[in-house]
């Protein structure tokens, strides 16, 4: 076990990132960071960021790179992560993004980026049947055999379709995401930071694949 890890989860949306990460915070005892969630959370709270990137998330788009360097900038500094190391989820999304956390972290870098390797058609068929509930944000899977209307277990509240999951904005997403994205995997490469781990599979055996090679990093 990495004491203090500082580690960074790429890989498409639906990948399962976010259910993995949640499992590698409580195993290494570091924040996991999620820029979805926070972002999420202003558009709940209607704050001005949360206004500005509610849009721009609902077409399926990327939020600019200065506001999420800024925000990533900010967190990072909490006694948290600073003492206890980070799992960013989301970010960076660029390499200008990448640059940028490079000089943040500075002076306690990044032990590796792990690129959960999922195929295309699978992550689309994921995020098409993905619902959410409105008030808590627990995830499901649509089967098509739910009763209408569709109520959260967990809290009672609404279960929906968010707007960004709808199929035409699940695909230009993945379209961003290779265009944008997925140049960081040569970026970290080439660095000698990267791992990929396949991310097909129950998500037990894709967690033991995960801390293996975080493990075996160090």
């Amino acid at each position: 076990m990495i004491p203090g890890a500082r580690l960074i989860i790429l890989g498409r949306q639906g990948a399962g990132k976010g259910t993995q990460c949640v499992r590698l915070s409580r195993h290494y005892v570091v924040p996991h960071i999620s820029t979805g969630d926070m972002l999420r959370a202003a558009v709940r709270e209607r704050a001005e960021l949360g206004l500005m990137a509610k849009e721009i998330m609902d077409a399926g788009g990327l939020v600019g790179d200065d506001i999420m360097i800024g925000i990533i900038g900010a967190r990072l500094q909490r006694a948290d992560a600073e003492t206890r190391g980070f799992i960013l989820d989301g970010f960076p999304r660029t390499v200008t993004q990448a640059e940028a956390l490079d000089k943040i972290t500075v002076d306690r870098p990044l032990h590796i980026a792990v690129d959960l390797d999922v195929p295309r058609e699978v992550v689309l068929a994921r995020l098409s049947a993905r619902r959410v509930c409105r008030d808590c944000g627990t995830n499901y899977t649509a089967t098509g055999m739910e009763r209408q209307p569709w109520i959260c277990e967990v809290c009672g509240g609404d279960v929906m379709q968010r707007g960004d999951d709808t199929p035409d904005a699940v695909n230009r997403r993945l379209d961003l995401y290779e265009t944008q994205t997925a140049p960081l995997i040569q970026h970290f490469g080439s660095q000698d930071r990267l791992v990929v781990v396949d991310g097909v599979g129950h998500p037990d055996d894709v967690f033991r694949r995960l801390t293996t090679v975080i493990d075996d990093s160090q």
